[in-house]
């Protein structure tokens, strides 16, 4: 429809205004170009027959202007502006940095910390195919298990793999940070987030968290942190001569500067007691992210002058096969 289409160049349609004055200069030649004849009736010449040509005389000089035409809403470049969309930009990169120091034994969490953190973090993985994602871990170092990627089988794969003991034992919670944050300080995606989840208190790294806290913050990166365990006590499984047992060892997590790094960098701190509410912070982290590049409706403009183009060579061609063909002694 008209009503659909608008055009980027709009001073070409002042060109349209040439068109009757065309008519009427053809119009004037045609009166010009027929002689006179007196005659006492008309009657002879009425009843006298008329070709085909006689009535598609004037076919040419109509195709001509209709190509005309054509061709200045083409110089309009006529734009469709009818289709709106709710769209969802795609570009956020998430790197996940995971404590496996000894302590994510614990079985408040069943089987227990690590393992519940791993499964939760591979649902919140598979639910977001279209991000680039990342994993580091941390205990007493801290390094990259996988950079950022779209091949989140590899990814999951990897994530299987970890198990605790794969690095010296502590809580390096600053080098985690800062680890994760050199995985994102390149990156050109729309949103950088790092979600760090841990157990315990920074013991050991070079890095004070806040440090690593305020380099994200530099990078623009958002971290969300979360603090892993039951409140009061846990029991944890020490192997001795006469097999594994038992203890109940008291919880204690860094909530402040846990709290201070997401504050810092405009993230969220969650303290997660169980395994339900571990899936419950990753589902409201997932629905944050999505929430922060949502795009309202859009408008899309299409170049339609390409068809207008083709119908007005169409037409070009159809009035010079006429004119030299079958009405070549028509002007």
């Amino acid at each position: 429809m008209l009503s659909d289409i608008n055009f980027a160049n709009e001073g070409f349609l002042w060109g349209l205004l040439i068109i009757p004055l065309l008519a009427i200069l053809y119009v004037y030649r045609q009166k010009r170009g027929y002689s006179s004849l007196r005659l006492s009736s008309l009657y002879p010449l009425n009843e006298a027959p008329r070709s085909w040509k006689y009535y598609f005389r004037h076919l040419p000089f109509i195709l001509r202007i209709a190509a005309l035409s054509l061709l200045i809403l083409v110089l309009a470049r006529p734009q469709s502006t009818s289709s709106w969309e709710n769209i969802e930009t795609e570009g956020i990169d998430i790197v996940l940095a995971l404590d496996i120091s000894g302590s994510m034994l614990a079985e408040d969490f069943k089987p227990n910390r690590l393992e519940a953190s791993k499964d939760v973090a591979m649902e919140f993985i598979a639910g977001r195919p279209n991000d680039r994602m990342g994993l580091v871990v941390f205990s007493g170092e801290s390094f990259t298990q996988c950079p950022l990627t779209t091949d989140h089988a590899v990814l999951m794969n990897l994530f299987q793999d970890i198990k605790s003991g794969m690095i010296e034992d502590g809580t390096a919670i600053g080098l985690g940070l800062a680890n994760s944050v050199s995985r994102l300080k390149d990156s050109e995606a729309i949103s950088k987030v790092i979600i760090l989840l841990t157990d315990g208190v920074n013991n050991q790294g070079e890095i004070a968290p806040l440090t690593a806290a305020e380099i994200a913050e530099t990078f623009g990166i958002r971290v969300y942190t979360v603090g892993v365990g039951s409140r009061g006590t846990a029991p944890y499984p020490f192997k001795t001569a006469f097999g594994v047992q038992y203890q109940n060892i008291e919880v204690k997590i860094d909530e402040e500067v846990l709290q201070q790094i997401a504050d810092m960098t405009d993230g969220k701190y969650f303290r997660a007691t169980d395994n339900q509410k571990l899936k419950e912070i990753y589902e409201e982290i997932d629905a944050l992210e999505k929430s922060k590049i949502e795009v309202k409706e859009i408008s899309r403009k299409t170049e339609e002058y390409h068809l207008w183009a083709l119908i007005a060579g169409l037409v070009l061609l159809f009035e010079a096969l006429l004119r030299t063909t079958l009405l070549k002694n028509n002007p």
